[in-house]
């Protein structure tokens, strides 16, 4: 066994550029989503298994697209091809060393090593990681910005869906943000959690303003108050804000993770798979996370259902995370995916048991997609 995973050797890469339509323009404080405009990697090996990973690049947030995703990841594949695939962190390593960040691309790279490893272990990839399937795990719903009374609308509905909490997209004006709360809240009730994401939108000054007149409506935590860069500002909203503090845009990676709880400047880390790299170097930031007595939420990009099952993984393999944002794929108009985590009433995934992520995509929806195999 030794020797055959020490022989084998990554034989051919192939990239595509996913697109899956949105039900619906998804809008934050940063931008309009109106599609998935993903890529996803299958690596062949000598020993004839394949591995899949997904990336999910969002221009505003990682300043990655899929166009320039397609083309370095061509030059990427190269770097690795021929290696061996069961040795992670080296061929992780060869990546960071041929280009510095686009973590969202070389999280499709990581995730598709992972596959590997899992379906050779013969285990699925939550057991590779040490974990187990003992948690029940329930995703928020997310409503985008849009009127008081339309956000008021569309929370109600998840709620008669069944969902347990909902994220209400915020970071405009105050005024505009308390009224969008305040209409919410009358509309799902007192007891149903509400948790908020600013994505940047205020200014140090507004978030603490905004965040003390949201008190009377019983916020769960706020996500990434001000600027990704200003980790001080981040650091005094922590501070003087009656509401808990998750750092999103400001972590990517275990690098930030460090410094952040250095600075004490949050009482949450947001994990997103695109935003970090991959399962290895979110690893990394729940190793911090846990040292520094911070509790973790997993998020998402724009990622299908494939991508958002191997987070669920992660989510079964660490206790640390304690909040589910695993939403995106419920907008989506299409569903691409075959196998994979389950959906089921009231916003709960199933994993599956099958080996390594567990999920494969229509290979008669990728016929459809632009790709080059390297």
């Amino acid at each position: 066994m030794k020797s055959f995973m020490r022989n084998t050797t990554i034989t051919s890469i192939t990239i595509y550029k996913l697109d899956v339509p949105y039900l619906e323009p998804f809008v934050i404080s940063l931008g309009e989503i109106t599609a998935a405009d993903n890529l996803l990697i299958k690596i062949d090996t000598s020993c004839g298994l394949t591995g899949v990973g997904e990336a999910s690049p969002l221009r505003f947030i990682a300043g990655e697209t899929q166009d320039t995703e397609y083309v370095l990841a061509q030059s990427l594949a190269k770097v690795i091809k021929g290696k061996n695939p069961f040795e992670i962190e080296d061929r992780l390593n060869d990546l960071e060393n041929a280009i510095a960040g686009n973590y969202t691309l070389k999280s499709a790279f990581d995730m598709a090593l992972y596959d590997l490893a899992g379906k050779k272990a013969g285990m699925p990839l939550f057991r590779l990681l040490g974990g187990a399937d003992n948690r029940i795990i329930k995703t928020d719903m997310t409503v985008s910005i849009n009127t008081p009374e339309y956000m008021a609308s569309k929370a109600l509905e998840f709620k008669k869906k069944g969902f347990h909490a909902i994220k209400i997209k915020l970071g405009t004006t105050t005024e505009m943000d308390v009224a969008r709360i305040k209409a919410i809240r009358e509309s799902v009730g007192s007891d149903m959690p509400i948790r908020i994401d600013a994505n940047q939108g205020w200014d140090m000054v507004t978030a603490i303003r905004t965040l003390k007149a949201l008190e009377p409506y019983n916020i769960e935590h706020c996500e990434e108050p001000v600027p990704y860069w200003n980790n001080r500002g981040l650091t005094r909203v922590k501070e003087c804000s009656p509401i808990p503090i998750m750092a999103d845009e400001s972590v990517f990676n275990h690098h930030d993770a460090f410094r952040l709880a250095a600075l004490g400047a949050c009482d949450y880390f947001n994990i997103k798979l695109s935003k970090s790299g991959g399962i290895y170097n979110a690893l990394k930031i729940i190793a911090i996370a846990e040292g520094a007595g911070i509790k973790s939420q997993v998020g998402c990009m724009n990622e299908t259902r494939y991508a958002l099952t191997a987070l669920t993984h992660l989510v079964a393999a660490r206790k640390n995370i304690v909040h589910f944002d695993i939403d995106s794929c419920l907008m989506q108009s299409v569903d691409p995916v075959t196998g994979g985590i389950e959906y089921c009433d009231g916003g709960q995934w199933k994993l599956p048991e099958t080996p390594g992520i567990g999920a494969g995509f229509d290979e008669n929806y990728l016929s459809g997609m632009e790709s080059v195999t390297i």
